[in-house]
């Protein structure tokens, strides 16, 4: 288990800010540990899109657990979160107690998310081509993928909560290896009813030497099974 002064660094997923993560770091928090939800830049509403880089985003992990002098840091990352994850990870690493990939991509240095994934490659290259500012939305048809176990107005709802994820974070690589050789716990958590992931996530872990430990529900499982999520991170 965890030390009770833990902090949990939780980091959104593709399209989606701090509000994500909010049911989990209420249960995290009630349980006595502290929790920061990010959004990372681009991802708040109204942010602009167009010249932002994947280091933009780590950029932001590292400097608020540097601005804020965060240690015994649990980093957490969901689906498309882990690649700021990993190279956050490797600038911030004494500062890092453990880390947790959750429904997330294991990067691998020099791979995009892009070039995850075939169908993934040809559906992002053709949304980045058609926006203006280079970016991509999610269309209602792939909603059902991310919350397969959920109501159609809970569908609705979290659809009008997303906002278009700046391109050049889905076709842009981390320059690091794996947090393997980090010398802090890594673990891998993974939805028995994932259908999101660019590739099956017991093969990502596996990137990491990792069997997956099994939560209930879809991709987006920290909103429909937020208890389950929120012990797996206590434990």
């Amino acid at each position: 288990m965890n030390s009770d002064r833990s902090t949990y660094v939780l980091i959104p997923g593709a399209w989606q800010g701090a509000w994500s993560w909010q049911p989990v770091a209420r249960r995290l928090r009630a349980a006595g540990r502290a929790a920061v939800t990010l959004t990372l830049p681009g991802l708040a509403d109204g942010d602009a899109r167009t010249g932002l880089h994947l280091a933009d985003a780590t950029g932001h992990v590292v400097s608020v657990i540097d601005d804020r002098d965060l240690r015994d840091v649990v980093l957490v990352g969901q689906s498309w979160g882990g690649y700021p994850l990993t190279a956050a990870a490797h600038q911030v690493a004494e500062r890092v107690s453990r880390i947790v990939y959750y429904n997330a991509i294991v990067p691998r240095r020099g791979v995009p998310l892009i070039d995850e994934n075939a169908d993934y490659r040809q559906m992002l290259r053709a949304a980045i081509a058609a926006s203006p500012d280079g970016s991509v939305a999610v269309v209602p048809e792939q909603v059902p993928l991310l919350l397969p176990d959920s109501s159609e107005e809970t569908r609705r709802l979290f659809f009008d909560l997303l906002v278009p994820h700046p391109g050049t974070y889905f076709t842009e690589a981390i320059d690091v290896d794996d947090v393997t050789g980090l010398g802090v716990p890594v673990d891998y958590l993974l939805s028995e009813n994932d259908l999101a992931l660019a590739r099956p996530g017991t093969e990502l872990a596996a990137r990491i030497g990792r069997t997956p430990r099994m939560l209930p529900g879809g991709h987006e499982s920290m909103l429909t099974h937020p208890d389950a999520v929120a012990e797996a991170l206590l434990t």
